[in-house]
């Protein structure tokens, strides 16, 4: 792969970013299976797996079934010290054999590829989405991005295969200024894919606030300076590390927004459940907040606050539901209440992806609907904001509604229906809005579940689907 080109800061952008300090961070990290069977991990840590779970999963090492060939091991002290008193949590970063029990699934989820104009960039909706990191401070077991974590190799398609690679500050620049350029020259709409003006982009990976400030700085002046009207940060170091949105990263925000005030900044949030921010006892129940809700756990409720306070900041919580973790509508009504009091807009649960190994994952999207729905029932509206996606190749599909009683004269409708609506669609999204309506099928755990009771599909959801 050629080197990028070396990217020089704007007059403007140096200025700011010669104001921007790192933050120093203690994460403890521990990696890898081998530590725990060697003993190398602090002593309260010994306990998380026992001899006989570590004796299974090291007999796995080398062989297809490789967990951590699948997905690596990791955890931060902030998130054991969490698991301790919780089940969920657990689950969430501990290794199992059942992961790689049936390896089915896509390489590369929703046909990213087809979609990567240059490298480390995914532009297939409206707006862009960048790898800027290729690890987090510690890793969920159901990641949908375990082939960029792992470094699997990928189709792309030309035909040849390699890692997912980053993408570079020049190349990224260069792509944006070019694509708009096209868009104004031809009244508003690229002559090729429809798509209008790149305003908007997501820093993800990994996880961005793995990077220290001057790198995340430098991604921020670069995006603005390039025309980029938003920009999202998705992250889950709030989960595993809620310390690092401490003053200097707040500071340089700060900086930034004086010298770019037109650029809104979004922070779309990773909480699976609950317990990753509420504060509970010894005996697993969370504690009253004589202000009201529930207590948090100190450092979470702290960040939340820093960015709270800049009213041109917004946080979002997204999430899938996953088996073992959240497929739990008391854990998901508590989530939603406790998020929406203290400012966090819930945007949307999800459906497991087809990730190679989402067989021990992913909840049957019938019951992951009807979970949701429970969980919102005693929520107000606002609260309530939150949608069920599943994501296609051919773009976000909301799961609008399972119902029960039967379709007369209908085909395929004996046991009810569920109906999927195409809610973000690629390229210049022609087909956002159209429904499709199928048979039930409560074992369902992805689209092709329902291929043999499609009942209507303007959307074309289902044509070609394996």
């Amino acid at each position: 792969m050629a080197k990028a080109e070396k990217y020089h800061p704007s007059e403007k952008e140096q200025a700011f970013l010669d104001t921007v300090v790192n933050g120093k961070y203690d994460r403890q990290i521990v990696t890898g299976l081998k530590k725990f069977v060697e003993g190398k991990v602090p002593e309260d840590m010994l306990s998380f797996y026992s001899a006989d779970e570590l004796k299974v999963l090291m007999n796995l090492k080398g062989t297809n079934n490789d967990v951590e060939a699948r997905m690596p091991v990791k955890m931060t002290r902030h998130y054991y010290d969490l698991a301790k008193n919780s089940v969920p949590i657990q689950v969430l970063v501990k290794a199992s054999p059942l992961e790689t029990f049936d390896m089915d699934g896509a390489a590369d989820p929703g046909k990213q590829m087809d979609y990567s104009p240059v490298e480390g960039l995914i532009h297939k909706y409206e707006l862009g989405l960048i790898y800027v990191a290729s690890t987090c401070s510690a890793h969920c077991r159901f990641c949908y991005r375990e082939e960029l974590i792992a470094k699997k190799e990928v189709e792309r398609p030309d035909g040849s295969t390699a890692p997912k690679g980053l993408a570079q500050i020049s190349e990224i620049v260069t792509y944006v200024k070019e694509h708009n350029k096209i868009v104004a020259e031809n009244g508003g709409r690229h002559p090729d894919t429809g798509r209008e003006k790149l305003r908007e982009i997501l820093m993800s990976g990994g996880d961005p606030m793995v990077l220290g400030n001057k790198n995340i700085a430098a991604w921020l002046s670069a995006l603005a300076e390039a025309g980029i009207e938003n920009i999202r940060l998705g992250t889950k170091e709030l989960s595993f590390y809620p310390e690092r949105f401490d003053d200097t990263f707040m500071d340089m925000l700060d900086k930034f927004h004086a010298q770019y005030p037109g650029v809104s900044l979004r922070l779309m949030i990773h909480f699976n459940h609950p317990d990753e921010f509420l504060a509970k006892n010894s005996d697993g129940n969370y504690f009253d907040d004589p202000e009201g809700g529930l207590e948090w756990v100190p450092a979470t409720k702290a960040s939340i606050k820093r960015m709270r306070s800049r009213n041109w900041i917004n946080i979002d919580n997204q999430a899938p539901i996953i088996r073992g973790i959240n497929n739990d509508s008391d854990a998901l009504r508590i989530q939603q209440r406790e998020l929406k009091r203290n400012g966090v807009e819930n945007h949307y649960y999800f459906c497991g992806r087809d990730i190679i190994g989402h067989k021990a994952f992913n909840v049957p999207i019938e019951e992951a609907w009807n979970i949701l729905n429970e969980s919102q029932k005693g929520l107000s509206g606002v609260e309530t904001h939150a949608r069920l996606s599943i994501t296609h190749y051919k773009g976000k599909t909301e799961v609008v509604a399972v119902t029960n009683d039967p379709l007369p004269g209908v085909p395929g409708g004996e046991n009810g229906m569920v109906i999927m609506k195409l809610l973000r669609g690629a390229a210049d999204a022609p087909d956002r809005g159209k429904v499709a309506m199928l048979g039930r099928n409560p074992e369902a755990i992805w689209f092709s579940g329902y291929n043999d009771r499609v009942l209507y599909d303007e959307a074309g959801l289902f044509e070609g689907v394996k």
